[in-house]
């Protein structure tokens, strides 16, 4: 059956995964629109720039503060681990502080967030996380390649990770049939699984990228993760003396939960249905508010009580946090009913739900995407199109700053990953 082209399967409709968004006409978006877009965000953005201090500065303070609390709440349980409720609790004070670790302070603070405090320990370029990931390398494959390219097919290689079929662009071959499987695996390994994006083993298999590429960066994988597996599997659990195995496996668990709930929040913000995708063509010489449009139709949001914003990171604000990288992000939340405005004003999708909604949506997918294209109706190829037009505009340059060039003619429009 591989390889043919098969009719559509009457009886799989739920895999469709259409939002009604997708069934009406596509949006034209002119130019005059987009670079509208651009200077109203980048407005915005200045704004909230000019207005960052003490409030910031203590909202990050507690933020540590809580999460020093949990850990040591949680290391300080499992040394009375014998005790069923102790460890419960422990095991889930660890996994607050590691969430908190990783996603409201590590994620953050390496975007350069709080680089303006002048913070020697808060510095994006020294700061290390609770994870086997490499902090430099980790800036290298998220807030460079992913953030600059965000959605580009061929360039952005957070599509699928390297080894997930997430976008009906990408070729489909019998591997993806184990889609959902290595999903799975990647949602339980996911700290492992951001260690090795910079290795694009996806590239060594294909004979594109040899193995030697790779042993500049293994040995940045070796001293970090090294002290991670240290840590949590070895010296805690020695120092807890008798309840060597409870300790042992309540900083598996924590470790687990850290795992599925940032996978959980990543794929929600990335990969629902509605998000677009782009070619390298149609992003060629973007202008800032090309830029930003992009963002804003490859980003998703998810809708929760503030409590789940900060156990987050505010990347359940992905279009804020794709739009603003480097501001703050407890300040998300004050800017995302801007930005939704914005959207509506030039009637442009703001896709935002709840966790549940979203999280199916994703997983529809991940089933969806690992079947035959021939087994399902064919998906619309655009739902916005952006006029271009030759003009001298300003553009984004290969290091991320801005130039005046010509650009050429063309209109385009983004793949919906639906």
């Amino acid at each position: 059956m591989f390889g043919l082209s098969l009719p559509t399967v009457p009886f799989l409709p739920f895999l469709s995964g259409r939002s009604s968004s997708a069934e009406n006409e596509p949006l034209v978006l002119d130019c005059d629109s987009v670079e509208e877009i651009g200077r109203e965000l980048d407005a915005l953005r200045e704004q909230t720039l000019a207005s960052l201090g003490d409030e910031d500065r203590e909202y990050l303070y507690r933020i540590i503060k809580a999460q020093r609390g949990f850990e040591i709440a949680g290391r300080g349980l499992l040394f009375v681990g014998f005790l069923p409720p102790a460890w419960v609790a422990g095991v889930a004070a660890l996994s607050v502080s590691k969430i908190l670790d990783n996603m409201e302070i590590g994620h953050n603070v390496m975007h350069g967030q709080y680089d303006w405090m002048r913070e020697p320990s808060l510095n994006s370029r020294v700061f290390e996380w609770d994870t086997v990931c490499p902090s430099d390398q980790w800036r290298h494959s998220h807030n460079y390649v992913h953030h600059t390219y965000t959605n580009i097919l061929g360039q952005d290689r957070d599509i699928g990770y390297g080894i997930l079929r997430m976008d009906p662009a990408q070729k489909w071959h019998p591997y993806y049939l184990g889609n959902p499987v290595y999903a799975t695996a990647l949602m339980f390994l996911f700290e492992w699984g951001v260690m090795m994006h910079d290795a694009e083993v996806d590239r060594i298999v294909a004979g594109k990228r040899s193995w030697r590429d790779v042993i500049p960066i293994s040995k940045g994988w070796w001293h970090k993760a090294g002290r991670q597996v240290v840590k949590d599997y070895i010296a805690f659990p020695l120092l807890s003396g008798p309840m060597f195995v409870p300790t042992l496996l309540g900083n598996v668990t924590a470790n687990l939960v850290r795992n599925v709930w940032a996978y959980s929040i990543i794929f929600c913000g990335h990969f629902p249905s509605g998000v677009q995708s782009f070619t390298e063509e149609e992003t060629a010489e973007e202008t800032r508010g090309e830029w930003y449009v992009r963002q804003m139709l490859g980003s998703a949001n998810i809708t929760g009580s503030p409590l789940f914003h900060i156990m987050s990171g505010n990347l359940s604000h992905q279009i804020e946090h794709h739009l603003f990288p480097d501001l703050p992000a407890h300040r998300y939340p004050e800017l995302a009913p801007k930005v939704r405005e914005l959207c509506e004003k030039h009637g442009l999708p703001y896709n935002t739900g709840g966790l549940t909604a979203q999280v199916t949506s994703v997983w529809k997918k991940i089933f969806k995407f690992a079947l035959p294209p021939g087994w399902l109706a064919p998906e619309p190829e655009s739902q916005v199109i952006i006029q271009r037009h030759r003009s001298t505009d300003r553009r984004l340059d290969d290091a991320g700053t801005l130039a005046d060039d010509t650009i050429e003619g063309v209109e385009h429009g983004g793949k919906i990953r639906a």
